[in-house]
């Protein structure tokens, strides 16, 4: 607590000193009913990574993110900074995918955050900071926007968040924002104008969105993005600020010479059958009922199939414990790697092995990064691999092949899907390439379908 305790006076005096208090914003403005549309890019595209240099880079990712995710569960009103990132962590907070859009005027200022459906927080590195990580692209600038403007701490932005730091009810509202890697963010709330692409072409315009100025930004960031935008369910996510009832996106395939951008939607277009390849299936979106201010999305997962084979493990090994609140699946866009309790992983291990005719590498963890399950194979792009089918309530994610058992190095056909000593169920983003996925958060359900992500 001390240590906590030290970095929020840190925090409160590198905020104070640096930011001057501006006028109170009114309330924040909706997005009218418009389809907005933005550009995502995956975090390591287009720089020169082999197909088993991205694996490992996800691998690190991905183990640290899953830890910073369970973490939580101990620590349901703030971001636990004592679980550790995996050794060789790039990017330990969950940086997968960035959403590109600008804020301010009259001249925009271009920000690269990272897409993150497990928290609700949007916040961007100021150029004013006083403890920085080093990012390409400047630092957004607040004095040169002149729609800018604090928020004070009476504001039920600031007032309903658990991260707000608010010891004078009239002051401009501060934040702090740990994540179970150890990094630290804190800044002051201010609140500006959006820019984001309008769907069918042009800019769509939003004004008086809120977010944190980082100003005391320490720990491990990747280089790539200038901060994190929160897709949570919570008030100060960015769906929920643009008061959009429905969310989507659709990533591109990422093991690819040529990676494309991939496009998200705040406010999903009507037509989820456009370029669609298969039928749109929709599950229930679940809260957590033992820590109902955990505002992850998670599913309800019921079984597995692989080839003709449903595993012998009950609904109860991807369900929330009704004593802790720990466990559960969670759909999540900052985890690379789709990851099942170590019971469950060797299960799905075992009926693979039992039905690819092809030899185990037993030394294919120095090219991926992990101890995936590898079979050698010559030509390995043309031999036939089982079907894996995870059972939702009301629906079936039948993945396709690529999405679980791809070529890697033209020599070997690996199952990309992780284990972890903890009891939680992740949906990893490599398992849903090339899926329209829509967080329909105002109806509590998840709809997917198989999708030409590219053509979107």
């Amino acid at each position: 607590m001390t240590g906590r305790r030290t970095v929020v006076l840190q925090v409160l005096s590198c905020v104070l000193f640096l930011i001057p208090i501006t006028s109170p914003a009114s309330a924040t403005s909706a997005a009218g009913g418009l389809t907005i549309r933005a550009d995502l890019t995956h975090v390591d595209s287009g720089r020169g990574f082999t197909g088993s240099e991205l694996l490992n880079r996800m691998v690190s990712r991905s183990r640290a993110r899953a830890a910073r995710l369970y973490g939580r569960h101990s620590h349901p009103y703030g971001h636990p900074a004592t679980a550790v990132a995996a050794p060789g962590t790039v990017g330990g907070i969950g940086t997968e995918y960035l959403i590109h859009l600008a804020i301010g005027t009259p001249r925009p200022q271009r920000v690269a955050l990272t897409l993150d459906t497990g928290s609700d927080l949007v916040w961007t590195q100021c150029a004013s900071c006083a403890v920085c990580f080093d990012q390409p692209s400047q630092n957004f600038d607040p004095s040169a926007s002149k729609t800018i403007r604090n928020v004070l701490c009476s504001d039920p932005i600031c007032a309903n968040s658990t991260d707000s730091l608010c010891p004078i009810r009239d002051d401009p509202c501060v934040y702090l924002d740990s994540y179970g890697d150890g990094s630290i963010t804190g800044g002051n709330v201010l609140r500006d104008t959006f820019t984001f692409k309008g769907y069918g072409g042009g800019a769509a315009v939003v004004p008086e969105i809120s977010f944190g100025c980082g100003l005391f930004n320490k720990g491990i960031f990747d280089t790539n993005e200038s901060g994190i935008a929160g897709f949570g369910r919570g008030p100060q996510s960015l769906p929920s600020q643009l008061k959009v009832g429905r969310f989507s996106h659709c990533f591109t395939p990422m093991l690819v010479d040529k990676p494309k951008n991939s496009p998200v939607f705040l406010g999903t277009p009507d037509d989820l059958t456009a370029h669609a390849t298969g039928p749109v299936q929709s599950t229930p979106l679940k809260r957590n009922p033992v820590i109902p201010s955990i505002n992850y999305y998670y599913l309800s997962l019921e079984g597995i199939t692989v080839g003709s084979t449903r595993l012998p493990v009950t609904a109860s090994a991807f369900a929330i414990n009704e004593e802790d609140g720990s466990g559960g699946t969670l759909i999540d866009s900052g985890t690379s790697f789709t990851t099942f309790p170590i019971a469950v992983y060797e299960q799905l291990r075992k009926a693979f092995v039992a039905q690819v005719p092809l030899p185990v590498d037993a030394n294919s963890s120095s090219e991926t990064g992990a101890d995936f399950l590898c079979f050698s194979a010559a030509d390995a792009e043309k031999v036939a691999v089982p079907k894996l089918v995870f059972h939702l309530e009301g629906a079936d994610m039948d993945l396709p092949r690529e999405n679980y058992m791809p070529v890697i190095n033209g020599k070997l056909l690996c199952l990309i899907i992780d284990s972890t000593k903890d009891n939680q169920t992740l949906i990893g983003n490599f398992q849903q390439q090339n899926m329209h996925i829509v967080y329909d958060v105002e109806n509590s359900k998840l709809l997917f379908a198989p999708a030409q992500c590219d053509k979107l």
